[in-house]
């Protein structure tokens, strides 16, 4: 199948299947375990039903919206997602383009193949930097600023990665970042690369490097070098959201995200939130945008 072939976003991934490495595509595509949590995300959106309304006027139809104080053309922004050039040469700087050009946030991962400040010379564009929380406290430091200087609305704080779920097919296939790429962020700090090892490169990666003692009293630690909202991204209880609520923590905005890494888990949120949309199609996640959601 070519690209002029291409009606929805299944198919997409099917021919990102056929023409990327099969290491490179697991890492996309996989979650952790038995996938429990990835297949349970999608099939979440499937359970949730419309009723339709008619006889109403839709000639005119406005998605725009306002997702966390920025003015954005609909409820959709581009979550972070790590390592764009083993898809792409182009990679997170396509990606940045395309965000800007439809008028929505496109978040950054940490481990993009592309610098805060490459990203930033594509051109203007609302961009928010996701974070890991390194062990040495002075590599955060360095990148809030470094994202700061470049422009970056906002820091999503990722809080539910103190260890790597246990990827079975980057174990199985030995992941590791391709040897023509590199961490940029971390470029210059010695870091920007993986070692190998007979597990996967990334859990390893991740193991040495991401601090497990991350806790609340980090979170307000942040705040104290940043001027930016921050964003936490990870919360996947109704406990752990009463908690953060009422922790008194100013100028903190809310960002509930269930992601790919544990399993299994169930999102409880009741608030605003913010859903990685793991569907096949943008409909299916249509109706939790309708009850107030933004994906």
């Amino acid at each position: 199948m070519g690209m002029e072939m291409i009606t929805n976003v299944s198919e997409y991934e099917r021919l990102a299947k056929e023409k990327l490495p099969k290491m490179v595509y697991d890492y996309y595509a996989s979650g952790a375990e038995d996938q429990w949590t990835l297949n349970e995300n999608r099939e979440a959106f499937s359970r949730i039903l419309f009723r339709p309304r008619v006889l109403i006027d839709v000639s005119h139809i406005n998605m725009a919206t306002n997702i966390l104080g920025f003015d954005v053309s609909m409820p959709i922004m581009i979550a972070p997602t790590a390592m764009q050039k083993m898809a792409h040469p182009e990679g997170e700087l396509a990606t940045a383009r395309a965000a800007a050009s439809a008028g929505t946030i496109m978040t950054l991962s940490s481990w993009a193949t592309s610098s805060v400040e490459r990203v930033n010379s594509v051109g203007p564009g609302i961009r928010f930097f996701q974070l890991y929380v390194y062990k040495d406290r002075n590599i955060v430091r360095q990148l809030v600023k470094r994202a700061e200087m470049a422009g970056f609305k906002a820091i999503a704080l990722t809080v539910d990665t103190p260890r790597l779920g246990r990827r079975e097919a980057d174990i199985k296939n030995r992941f590791n970042l391709p040897p023509h790429l590199v961490l940029e962020n971390f470029a210059a700090l010695d870091l920007g690369k993986m070692d190998k090892t007979d597990d996967s490169g990334l859990a390893s990666y991740v193991a040495s490097q991401v601090d497990q003692s991350l806790c609340w009293e980090d979170v307000k630690w942040l705040q104290t070098i940043t001027s930016l909202p921050i964003l936490v991204k990870g919360v996947m209880t109704a406990e752990d959201s009463k908690f953060f609520q009422h922790a008194s923590v100013p100028k903190m905005l809310h960002l509930f995200l269930l992601w790919r890494h544990i399993s299994p888990s169930r999102n409880l949120c009741k608030m605003q939130l913010g859903l990685p949309s793991s569907t096949a199609r943008p409909a299916s996640s249509c109706p939790t945008m309708a009850l107030g959601s933004w994906t």
